[in-house]
């Protein structure tokens, strides 16, 4: 460590085996000892040259320093005294004083005021996020994605990028992917539509956001499922709106309870084809019911098909999108089961005459998904890869299902009762009431497992005690092992 000292400067000190640049050492010292007062405001420095030789440095870095300094305002020359502190220092001081009281934890002087709507966005606690260990919800199998031919997609057209593919794109998606998911939601879920009513979104949880904003005002009331995805609550929250919980019972989403607690309700949020958390799937009385309602009352509904390509009692249940003959639903899907959910692609299907208001919309809110991305997956889905993945995750999910409910039937018994085990990559098992599944969450996570409580997916308290367990990013093995550890836990011991 070199030191140089001055009779007005306190000690400069600067590590030559340190990774940090020379000059980025000495432009940081004064930048903090002007900050921190132990400069003053007009003070002289010492010259470039004086100070390099106190140090025994090469006086290049001094210059680099000192030029960096003058063009952020801590330093200004003046003809015939040299180099001295900016005379504007004093009234930044304060500013910054308060911040590091602050980053220390201690009490700052002044208001650090926040919105209400970010205090009402802040979740609760969720210690089956803090790993990837098994049964982690909504991670699909990533070890079998086929990474090398979606690596070929990706660099052939990073490769062949033309100015227009490097601009900004097209806020509702690349035209060719829309096409391409127009087609495949027409065959697989029998949603009608053409390519001019797709949006793509970054993730389905945008498509939300999207939608509460499009829709619905501030106070405007909203049927939710109860139990229900969390995500869909964080995203009506950000619009203010009034959610109204709304039981779901073994046919969907009880229509009849909604008209009685909320019959003028602008908006439904639902999942009907496999409900989430309860893995439910919506009755075809019930479907016709809420269409019914929703063409009655000018209500619109919003369908999250967040997993329907998995399902293992028979072919994946058609959309209610395609039931519907008074353009009510909002139909959303994403990528991030099927591929990966790093990839952040979802789509959205809407009525053709709300396109200009849900383009705006999407423009407002992120402009546009990545435009390399659109383009390997329009590859993705047209060369048949997709179709392909999709068949061979199908059969795995089967396998990996079974090998989950053999376990529990092996290990904690009767005392976790599976339900919502015919679709998707996760089912629930009720505890028996009375147990605080949070806090069996957070015993599971010390474990190495990764359960979600279903308390937490209700609007209403007190909510029902149980777990949800995701299979799809596990192996047999994993899975075998991840239900004796959570036998383990006092919730089964006693």
């Amino acid at each position: 460590m070199t030191r140089a000292s001055t009779s007005f400067l306190p000690p400069v000190a600067v590590d030559p085996a340190s990774a940090t640049p020379m000059y980025q050492q000495l432009s940081d010292w004064f930048r903090r000892a002007i900050l921190d007062g132990h400069l003053r405001p007009g003070q002289a420095v010492p010259s470039t040259r004086h100070l390099a030789g106190e140090l025994c440095i090469s006086r290049i870095p001094v210059l680099s320093a000192y030029d960096q300094l003058l063009a952020e305002g801590y330093l200004e020359t003046f003809a015939g005294s040299g180099t001295r502190v900016a005379r504007a220092i004093p009234s930044m001081t304060p500013v910054v004083h308060r911040q590091r009281a602050a980053d220390e934890g201690k009490p700052s002087p002044a208001s650090r005021r926040i919105s209400h709507r970010s205090v009402q966005l802040e979740a609760p606690e969720q210690t089956w996020l803090d790993s990837l260990g098994a049964f982690r919800v909504g991670l699909p199998a990533l070890d079998r994605f086929p990474t090398s031919v979606w690596a070929r997609l990706v660099s052939r057209h990073a490769r062949a990028s033309s100015v227009e593919t490097m601009c900004y794109g097209d806020p509702v998606g690349h035209w060719p992917l829309r096409e391409a998911v127009a087609n495949y939601l027409g065959m697989s879920r029998s949603v009608r539509c053409d390519a001019s009513q797709v949006l793509i979104t970054t993730g389905s949880q945008q498509a939300l956001q999207i939608c509460a904003h499009v829709l619905l005002d501030a106070g405007d009331r909203v049927w939710m499922e109860d139990p229900g995805y969390p995500g869909a609550h964080q995203a009506f929250r950000t619009a203010g709106v009034q959610m109204v919980p709304v039981p779901v019972d073994g046919d969907g989403i009880d229509v009849e309870a909604g008209m009685r607690r909320a019959r003028g309700a602008r908006a439904a949020y639902i999942s009907p084809s496999h409900q989430f958390p309860l893995g439910t799937t919506m009755s075809a009385a019930r479907r016709m019911q809420l269409l019914a309602w929703a063409e009655r009352d000018d209500a619109w509904i919003i369908e999250d098909d967040y997993d329907s390509e998995f399902r293992y009692g028979g072919k994946p249940v058609a959309s209610l999108q395609g039931l519907d003959t008074a353009r009510r639903v909002i139909y959303l899907g994403t990528f991030s089961k099927v591929m990966y959910p790093a990839l952040r692609l979802g789509y959205m299907v809407v009525p053709k005459d709300l396109v200009p208001a849900f383009h705006a919309g999407r423009d407002a809110i992120d402009t546009f998904s990545s435009t390399l991305f659109q383009l390997a997956m329009t590859d993705f889905i047209r060369d048949g890869h997709f179709a392909r993945h999709i068949r061979a995750m199908r059969g795995l999910y089967r396998e990996r299902r079974v090998a989950l409910i053999q376990a529990i039937e092996r290990w904690p018994g009767d005392r976790l009762r599976i339900i919502g085990a015919d679709a998707g990559m996760q089912l629930v098992g009720l505890l028996p009431e009375g147990t605080d599944d949070v806090a069996l969450s957070r015993e599971a996570a010390t474990h190495g497992v990764s359960v979600r409580p279903l308390s937490q997916c209700y609007l209403e308290s007190p909510g029902r005690a149980g777990l949800i367990l995701g299979y799809g990013g596990v192996s047999p093995t994993q899975i075998d092992e991840g239900v004796r550890r959570l036998s383990q836990c006092r919730a089964f011991s006693v």
